[in-house]
């Protein structure tokens, strides 16, 4: 699903307008963002909980040459599918 297609199903479920889906969810993801760049969890209950992560810096292996590379020390986030969303998906 791409995010044009989100919106207009956000659009069609809530009875909104698309500008209006689209702004909400514009302001869904910036909320979100904000939050990790923060270094907090956001916790969604019924989806799930997307987690910043730090990643340390470190070297990788190029798959393709074999050569050895430093990787620098990054953030990341990662989500974790909530108990409702996991038993919706195995239903």
């Amino acid at each position: 699903m791409t995010k044009a297609e989100l919106v207009e199903a956000m659009a069609d479920k809530a009875g909104l307008t698309k500008a209006q889906a689209k702004g909400a969810l514009d302001a869904f993801i910036s909320a979100v963002s904000a939050s990790l760049q923060a270094g907090k969890e956001v916790r969604v209950v019924g989806l799930g909980s997307f987690v910043p992560v730090k990643r340390p810096a470190g070297t990788a292996r190029n798959p393709r040459t074999g050569e050895t590379i430093n990787r620098k020390a990054s953030k990341t986030c990662r989500f974790r599918v909530g108990d409702a969303l996991k038993s919706a998906l195995n239903a």
